[in-house]
């Protein structure tokens, strides 16, 4: 499985270079939350059953004991990949919001009935969109209404989702909505709107020799 877990249509996006405006919010000022959004919390406990539904899901489709510890090993930042999604989503809406763009719910069927006949069947969908883009089943729907949008708003720009104009109305988005993050997490670059790492001076780092002198986070 891919290491980077991240909604379809980033995987291909050649973000345009700019200086990075970055927002983190405290925990003391949103206390329990792992991101604020549009004035909306996303709580770390949603964020963490979210994270525990992508691992039962990865879990039932890696049975084998040996390969599962390679998933793990694999998708080790997906705690924060998912926070990532689940906040662009959010921008995404609003900026598809703002250019008057929905989906309904008819070309959503469409749209997975089409995907299933080129996956080899409903299972088949379901297990590549949990390997290539970190969804877990019961999301998929959602990720998929999504991925209307963004095609729509792309149409409606005259572009397409890795181009620079696409990535400005996700950004206009983002500045709307004030997105915070927890900085346990990192915070959001809103020119590119995408969870970046940040240092925070509280934390510290120990070195240790078992590590091979490799910096550890405590």
């Amino acid at each position: 499985m891919h290491r980077r877990r991240r909604t379809a249509l980033v995987l291909t996006a050649a973000i345009a270079a700019a200086a990075p405006l970055l927002t983190a919010c405290g925990s003391d000022a949103h206390p329990g939350a792992a991101a604020v959004v549009g004035g909306q919390r996303i709580t770390v406990a949603q964020l963490e059953g979210r994270v525990d539904e992508i691992r039962r899901a990865q879990r039932a489709a890696v049975p084998d004991e040996t390969q599962y510890q390679q998933v793990l090993a694999s998708t080790s930042s997906l705690t924060r990949d998912t926070l990532h999604n689940m906040v662009l989503d959010r921008v995404l809406h609003r900026a598809a919001q703002d250019a008057g763009i929905s989906a309904t719910r008819k070309e959503v069927q469409q749209m997975r009935t089409d995907l299933e006949q080129q996956a080899g069947g409903a299972k088949g969908l379901e297990t590549a969109w949990l390997q290539k883009y970190g969804i877990a089943p019961a999301h998929l729907d959602e990720n998929l209404q999504l991925q209307l949008e963004a095609q729509k708003l792309a149409k409606k720009l005259g572009t397409d989702t890795s181009q620079p104009a696409f990535w400005k109305a996700l950004s206009k988005a983002s500045q709307e909505l004030h997105v915070d993050l927890n900085p346990r997490y990192g915070a959001w670059d809103v020119q590119k709107s995408s969870r970046v790492d940040v240092k925070t001076p509280w934390v510290r780092e120990v070195t240790t020799s078992a590590a091979g002198g490799q910096p550890v986070t405590a």
